[in-house]
């Protein structure tokens, strides 16, 4: 692998934190009730319709296999199952699934195995799709490896100031990419060959590692949270973006206020919509990952947009007798990860952050 090369993924996979070094060493996840998060859907189930809503908490279990196991108790094939995002799996996460509603009636609140019990269940009109939530809300239970957990308290309360004043970077996280940036590694498969799943995980993976690679050059930079001549700014909390020519005085204030934000590409076919200052960074960085993009035009994905900021909702510390617990709440498409390198590193297993 060239050199170039070799740096540019390096940087997609462990790249530059905007705040500083991590303050301590806390490790996540020793228990699965360390790292609770639950979907938010922001809308209400339909109440009538052909589908099931049910709301499940599993444990230490990934979303696919509780699907399967709801579409055995439903009847029903595991491609009907609807989910609107895959949830961590060493975790408790409370999300919602969708079923079609089977023609005898079922008792959902039965529906339940030694990893996962359905909460609720609705009916609704249609297959939950991806991507139909408004955010996740967050409780992370950090054990200082090395401090009282007073003092790891004292030292995150001004990082947390910052992170909630400036937000952070929106990395994707390092489960994208698989273990140890497997996925990343298979990028030069004949992807034709594969099941449809496992080459949506690498065309993923490719895609990530690129606006991951981008996102890093402008932490680098540090132009992560300011808009560039040529950038498409992101309206905070929603998908649509507008281009910006020449940043002013009143769209410099707009992002100063977490109201847009600059955003990256998620690589594809065709001309990138940015220009100028910001597509020449861009196609700079991209030609440093020549197989990663040749893979995601090869597949005829389109060019898209993701903002390069993460705002931090309602972020919040609890302390314990031995841990520190974080609470907070993020938009869609974002990894609780990128909160948690800013503040901390996990003594053995930097896989986590």
């Amino acid at each position: 692998m060239p050199a170039a090369e070799h740096e540019a993924r390096t940087a997609a996979l462990a790249p530059p934190r905007a705040h500083g070094a991590p303050l301590a060493q806390a490790r996540l996840r020793a228990h699965p009730e360390d790292f609770l998060v639950e979907e938010e859907l922001g809308f209400a189930p339909a109440g009538t319709g052909t589908h099931v809503l049910v709301k499940v908490r599993k444990v230490n279990a990934n979303t696919q296999w509780v699907a399967r196991e709801l579409a055995r108790f439903a009847g029903c094939r595991p491609a009907e199952v609807g989910y609107a995002g895959l949830k961590d799996r060493r975790a408790v996460a409370t999300q919602w699934l969708s079923l079609p509603r089977p023609r005898a009636a079922v008792d959902w609140l039965a529906a339940r195995g030694s990893d996962y019990e359905v909460l609720e269940a609705h009916p609704h009109t249609r297959k939950l799709p991806r991507g139909a939530l408004a955010g996740n809300r967050f409780a992370i239970r950090l054990r200082p490896a090395q401090l009282p957990a007073a003092a790891l308290a004292g030292l995150l309360r001004p990082r947390l100031q910052t992170v909630s004043r400036c937000g952070v970077p929106n990395y994707f996280g390092p489960q994208r990419f698989g273990r140890a940036g497997a996925n990343l590694e298979r990028a030069g498969e004949d992807l034709r060959r594969m099941p449809a799943a496992e080459r949506g995980f690498i065309l993923s993976a490719a895609r990530s590692a690129i606006f991951n690679a981008v996102l890093a050059a402008r932490v680098a930079s540090g132009s992560w949270e300011r808009l560039l001549a040529g950038d498409l700014a992101n309206l905070d909390g929603r998908g649509s973006y507008f281009a910006v020519d020449a940043p002013d005085e009143t769209l410099s204030a707009r992002a100063a206020r977490l109201e847009i934000h600059p955003t990256g590409p998620l690589w594809g076919a065709g001309a990138l919509p940015s220009s100028g200052q910001a597509a020449h960074l861009e196609e700079s960085v991209a030609a440093r990952l020549p197989q990663l993009c040749a893979v995601c035009v090869g597949a005829s994905m389109h060019q898209e947009r993701r903002s390069l900021r993460l705002v931090v909702h309602e972020l919040r510390l609890e302390e314990e007798a031995e841990a520190v617990v974080l609470h907070f709440r993020l938009g869609r498409g974002s990894f609780a990860t990128a909160v948690l390198r800013e503040l901390v590193e996990p003594p053995d297993d930097l896989a986590d952050l």
